[in-house]
């Protein structure tokens, strides 16, 4: 099987590293995090230039119709600038929600402006008290008076500090299956709480208080679309880990030829020489999986969707803390400090490790779906 990337996807590579290499250094990237806002407009606009925030999208609502390789070509590169904009959580996410979950009225004219970059939309899924559970039953939704409204509390929402809408699972009444709804994240009974998180990304936890909002789909049957979007959404950070355990691995390796002691490099160390050496193993057999995911996104038959994405996801984790742990021990107290990029490495891939499912929760999912089969 032939894994080379097309002429364009090739274009798109090298647009990418040329906007990481001279617009998002690590002293750009300082002042950003350190920014109210968390994160830049400025860069964003940049991003829909390059043309990342219309390529998920069909080209029938607007976008540039690319597939899973072509989210893997933009996410590595975006994890090896370690970039905080939001295009996981206000881009991919959403757009795969809408995709699936919408119909042609009910997404007209929001893909469109998701992918000029003008609107930024959220997925608020997880209650409070829940985990990795797929299933959303803490919020309700209740219709009365011709409307829907919403009454919950989500956590952890990816992008949901900036977001103009957001896309909630909800339940009604009692109905088996979960429902999507839309919100304006500005209206009455909406009540945001925004923080940054460990490796500078930024969430919210999302209160509704009998909150306006809009049914998109069809009432109970959302969570088809919503488990496809999480998946969308874990082969997306299989592929940004491949990016910052790429230049993770780089920086560990020039590091160990330039640090000397006792008059020589300790890179000469031969012990030393195997970690590097083991630590790009497990980047290469995770890129191996990263491209397993990327292809599997557009599985129809969501049991073997499920099962590769959740494998991928399994290896990609435990690589991330292998190579970010190794990293951190090659380059001795230094390589825990705010001062050296190491770290804002080590705890991206330790976040990306935990997001969407950790190791143990994906490694139990990939177990069900081989005794499903």
């Amino acid at each position: 099987m032939n894994f080379s990337l097309s002429d364009e996807q090739s274009a798109l590579k090298d647009t990418l590293i040329k906007f990481i290499d001279r617009d998002y250094t690590f002293d750009d990237r300082w002042k950003i995090i350190r920014s109210t806002t968390g994160w830049s407009t400025t860069h964003w606009s940049q991003l829909a230039e390059i043309g990342v925030t219309a390529l998920p999208i069909a080209e029938a609502d607007g976008g540039l119709g690319g597939n899973g390789v072509d989210t893997l070509v933009v996410m590595e590169q975006l994890g090896r600038g370690l970039v905080v904009e939001p295009y996981l959580g206000c881009c991919l996410l959403p757009v795969a929600l809408l995709t699936h979950g919408a119909s042609d009225i009910e997404r007209a004219g929001m893909l469109e402006r998701i992918a000029g970059g003008d609107l930024l939309a959220a997925f608020a899924h997880t209650d409070a008290g829940q985990r990795y559970e797929r299933v959303s039953t803490g919020t309700k939704a209740s219709f009365a008076n011709g409307g829907f409204t919403l009454t919950g509390r989500k956590v952890v929402v990816l992008g949901g500090d900036c977001a103009d809408h957001l896309l909630v699972s909800a339940q009604v009444g009692e109905d088996a299956g979960a429902s999507l709804f839309l919100v304006d994240a500005n209206a009455t009974g909406v009540t945001r709480l925004a923080y940054p998180m460990q490796d500078a990304q930024r969430g919210a936890d999302i209160e509704f208080n009998n909150a306006a909002a809009t049914l998109i789909g069809t009432q109970g049957g959302a969570q088809p679309a919503i488990d496809h979007a999480l998946d969308v959404a874990c082969a997306a950070l299989c592929a940004e880990a491949i990016g910052a355990m790429t230049e993770l691995h780089k920086l560990t390796v020039e590091y160990l030829k330039t640090r000397k002691q006792f008059g020589r490099p300790i890179g000469m160390n031969q012990a030393l020489q195997h970690r590097a050496v083991d630590m790009l193993m497990h980047v290469e057999m995770s890129r191996s999986m990263a491209i397993d995911a990327a292809m599997a996104v557009s599985e129809t038959n969501a049991a073997a969707r499920a099962k590769t994405i959740s494998a991928a996801k399994v290896l990609v984790g435990q690589a991330c803390r292998f190579v970010g742990q190794n990293a951190v021990q090659l380059h001795g107290g230094i390589g825990v400090t705010h001062e050296l990029n190491v770290s804002h490495y080590f705890k991206r891939l330790t976040m990306i490790a935990a997001t969407l499912g950790d190791t143990d929760w994906h490694l139990a999912r990939h177990s069900d779906s081989l005794l499903a089969a």
